[in-house]
This record gives C-alpha cells, sequence and structure tokens, in this order.
C-alpha cells in the first residue's frame, strides 16, 4: 500500500528539526517496572518546546513551505498544544500565526499562544466548524493552513521522537502512543517499522473520545460526538483521512481507559515520578497500570506526550 507518508520523510524531517527541536529524555522508575513486572521506558515529550510533541511537526510542516507563504502567514485550528507549536514555530520563521481555538480550552495553553505572537480567534466547539473557520480565515488573508495532524509533513516531524527513542533503547517489545486525530501515532509507526518491522505499536485513547477504535472496528472512519474527556489534547470526533490508513496497517491495537484511570496514572507520574504532564500525557501509562498490555510485552515504551497542564 502507499501511505502518505515513507521512513525517508521522517528522516528528513529529523534533519530539518535537529538543533531546533530538544532531544527529550527517557524516564525510568524501579518502583513502576516492580508495579508492572515489566521494564519501562517513558519518552518524555513534555520537555519539548512549547511542552509537548506537537513542536516537531509544526515547525517541519512550516519549514518547508516557500518564502512567499511565510511572510503571508500561518492559520491553524487546534485545542492548544497544536496552536503553542504552530505559533512558535511560525515566529522563528517570522511569520505571522492565527490560531482557531475552542472557547473551552485550556487557559494556560491558550495564553501561551498570546506570549508566543499568534493572533488567537475562539470558536464554540459544540457549534462550529473550526477547519471552515479556518479555511475561510486562510482565504481571506492569503495565509497557508497547517492542520494539526492530517498533513504529510505533520506526521514525518512527529515520528522524529521515535529515532531518537530508538536510538537510546533499540531493543524495546512496544511502544504505546496517545492517539488523538492520529499524525502523532501515524508517523510514529511508520518511524518504528522503519527500524524494527516487528516492534508492536499499540495506541491509546479515553472513554467518549475512542473514535480511532471503533473505526477500526468498523474498517471505516467513524465520526463520535464532541467528546468531553478530561485529555483535553485528544477530543477528535473522527481519524484523519490520511493518517488512518497508516493505523490501521501498522497499529495492532487500540486501547481504551478512563478518565478516572487517566487521574489515577497522572499521580503517580507526579508523585512518583515528579513529572509535570497533561492528562493526554497520561494515557498510556493509565493503559499499562489497568493490565491493558499484552503480558508478552516485558519491554515497553510509553510516550508521555505533554505536559501542558
Amino acid at each position: 500500500m502507499s501511505f502518505a507518508i515513507s521512513f525517508s520523510d521522517v528522516q528528513s524531517a529529523a534533519e530539518r528539526l535537529r538543533d531546533v527541536a530538544t532531544v527529550t529524555p527517557i524516564h525510568t522508575s524501579r518502583t513502576l517496572n516492580a508495579m508492572t513486572g515489566r521494564e519501562v521506558f517513558i519518552k518524555c515529550e513534555n520537555f519539548q518546546r512549547t511542552g509537548s510533541f506537537k513542536f516537531r511537526g509544526a515547525y517541519n510542516a512550516i519549514n518547508r513551505l516557500s518564502a512567499e507563504q511565510v511572510r503571508k502567514g500561518i492559520v491553524a485550528f487546534s485545542s492548544g498544544n497544536h496552536g503553542q507549536a504552530v505559533a512558535l514555530s511560525a515566529k522563528l520563521h517570522h511569520a505571522p500565526a492565527v490560531i482557531v481555538c475552542p472557547s473551552d480550552a485550556v487557559p494556560t495553553k491558550v495564553a501561551a499562544m498570546r506570549e508566543y505572537g499568534a493572533e488567537v480567534i475562539m470558536y464554540d466547539r459544540l457549534k462550529e466548524d473550526r477547519i471552515a473557520i479556518g479555511n475561510r480565515l486562510a482565504a481571506e488573508r492569503g495565509m497557508t493552513v497547517v492542520p494539526p495532524y492530517d498533513h504529510p509533513h505533520v506526521m514525518a516531524g512527529q515520528g522524529t521522537l521515535v529515532l531518537e527513542w530508538l536510538q537510546a533503547v533499540p531493543d524495546l517489545d512496544a511502544i504505546v502512543i496517545p492517539v488523538g486525530g492520529g499524525g502523532l501515532i501515524a508517523g510514529c509507526a511508520i518511524a518504528a517499522k522503519g527500524i524494527h518491522p516487528h516492534l508492536r505499536v499499540f495506541g491509546v485513547e479515553t472513554e467518549g473520545a475512542d473514535d480511532t477504535k471503533l473505526s477500526i472496528m468498523k474498517g471505516e472512519r467513524v465520526k463520535v460526538p464532541p467528546p468531553t474527556t478530561i485529555a483535553d489534547g485528544i477530543r477528535t470526533q473522527t481519524p484523519g483521512d490520511l493518517t488512518f490508513p497508516v493505523v490501521q496497517a501498522f497499529v495492532e491495537d487500540i486501547l481504551v481507559v478512563s478518565d478516572a484511570e487517566t487521574l489515577d496514572a497522572l499521580k503517580f507520574l507526579t508523585t512518583r515520578m515528579k513529572l509535570v504532564a497533561e492528562p493526554t500525557g497520561a494515557i498510556t501509562l493509565a493503559a499499562l497500570l489497568t493490565g491493558r498490555m499484552p503480558t508478552n510485552c516485558k519491554r515497553i515504551g510509553l510516550l508521555l506526550c505533554g505536559g501542558n497542564a
């Protein structure tokens, strides 16, 4: 099958991000290993610029634009982390940025977008279509849309974190990735399979935001009502058109956890590992702590995708 990106696209993105993105650390915990009977290696993208993995994809996408596109500026739609990433990446390229953001977004994320210099336009996610608003603004102002996940350069940029991860810990049995629109897990899956074809890839969603799980079960993309999960970074309603075929091909399973289980995992990260995570960043640990991972996965990589709590 032909997919939106290849392993070489991830490698190319890594070159563009060299000396720009942070090579984020991998943390371990003897307590966690003892509790789970596994060796667990947490990739901490909460230490990435803007506090999440989103900087990788946003920077890679903007860096590939023409000088004229950069001059006219960028439009993005985001609940927070992608907006922050686009705002900073645009600033680094001396480009104006407009972020279309839901009115119930985390206030600290909205404040950060503005601090990076972006114009923020709020909308009601229950009544309005963010994609339509973003496309209208782009047409009116001659700007370029950089979407949060359904874009080849965004997907490839997100996958670069796996290159770092597997260079540091090359003999993992599986990696576990949060799933929103699918840009992150698609890029990570392409990178993982490009290095180790037999490495197992699992995704995690929360109850009510399990559009990818439902889509996998049905064999086609489905749309769910606007999710109310505490994991605000994965409140997408349907998988991406470009990302979903990659997930179908390379992701073994999508695991689903509750908000309560997510909060328990968040508490462990804070109190036992001293790691600041947002709820979406804790869902991979929630899946492990609740026994949803196959027992024959002994060396597991968990992605802590962001720390903008």
